[in-house]
């Protein structure tokens, strides 16, 4: 009644049936590599090791020409005399190296595509807003990309002082420094501005009050931390009713300058359709009188669109309506 031979064993025997399976593999391994084999009845080789040998030959492509099989099997049978099961283990990783240098370079160089390959497709990142001021989060990165993100986390994290360093908490800080630093000018474009967190206050929050910021992502963040972002390097603040980049460049051109769409951004928090929720990055900037009819390049003549309300605005069927709070929408005509 059992369901395979080492359960029956391990019922029997009282092993686990963990080890009870293990030694069946061996077993079966044992049949196709008899000096493995009479190395083990012998003693010459303990049962872990000779789990190991087994498993490095075993595990070769099935490219490799049986004498190469055999000249690995026997390099490892004499390693064995020298190497505990863990170091002939790490041999036995690399045993091409040592017997057939020019397969082994190959199959490397094979096995590493194939592994990078699995990781960029494996990539994942998921972050969670937990509602109260936290945002946690989980990713899968490939070990090249994770070993740089490490490096450039702990030549952050290793300054800092009271001791918390590498730990996961100094970690964790220099991850959000590393956010606050990176130069906004190496990110590609999104709606036609690199993605740029915009801070929006009040000139006397930047100079010290004790009003709440927003980002132009919608997430209200306290004074101090706003005044912190905007001396970073890589961050624009809009500040309100203070002087600033002249935005308004009429005739000049067509399209609307960088600073425009920031400060457009800024008001607008995305389309300004009624209901829509497209963000920022994926708008366009519209001149709420079209150019060809005479309109202005200006923050105040525009107006942030998605690409699908921005086609309704230069069609002929629909009316725009503009509402209190800078919202628009759109009526089809009869």
């Amino acid at each position: 009644g059992a369901t395979s031979t080492s359960v029956w064993w391990a019922n029997h025997t009282r092993m686990t049936q963990r080890e009870a399976a293990r030694k069946i593999k061996l077993a079966n391994a044992l049949e196709t590599h008899d000096p493995v084999a009479h190395a083990l009845a012998a003693g010459d080789v303990l049962v872990d090791q000779a789990h190991v040998v087994t498993d490095a030959v075993d595990a070769l492509p099935d490219t490799v020409q049986p004498d190469v099989r055999t000249r690995a099997r026997d390099y490892l049978l004499e390693a064995a005399a020298h190497y505990d099961a863990r170091a002939l283990r790490i041999q036995g990783r690399r045993i091409l190296d040592v017997v057939a240098p020019e397969i082994g370079e190959a199959e490397e160089a094979r096995q590493l595509a194939a592994e990078e390959k699995k990781a960029e497709q494996a990539a994942r990142l998921t972050m969670h807003d937990d509602g109260h001021g936290q945002t946690h989060g989980r990713f899968t990165l490939g070990t090249a990309e994770a070993d740089m993100f490490r490096k450039a986390l702990q030549a952050l994290a290793s300054p800092r002082a009271g001791g918390e360093g590498l730990s996961p908490h100094g970690m964790g800080l220099a991850f959000s420094e590393y956010i606050r630093r990176y130069p906004t000018e190496q990110l590609p474009e999104a709606g036609g501005v690199s993605a740029t967190v915009v801070v929006t206050m009040t000139l006397e929050t930047l100079l010290g009050g004790l009003k709440a910021a927003q980002l132009d992502t919608g997430t209200t963040i306290s004074p101090g931390l706003a005044r912190k972002i905007a001396c970073d390097a890589g961050v624009i603040p809009a500040v309100l009713s203070g002087k600033s980049e002249v935005l308004d460049v009429g005739r000049r051109r067509r399209f609307h300058t960088k600073a425009q769409r920031i400060a457009m951004a800024a008001r607008d928090q995305g389309c300004a359709a009624h209901g829509c929720e497209r963000p920022t990055a994926a708008c366009h900037a519209h001149h709420l009188i079209q150019w060809a009819k005479g309109g202005g390049t200006s923050v105040k003549g525009g107006v942030l669109l998605c690409p699908r309300h921005h086609t309704l605005a230069h069609h002929d069927d629909y009316d725009l309506t503009h509402h209190p709070g800078g919202k628009i929408s759109f009526t089809k005509r009869e």
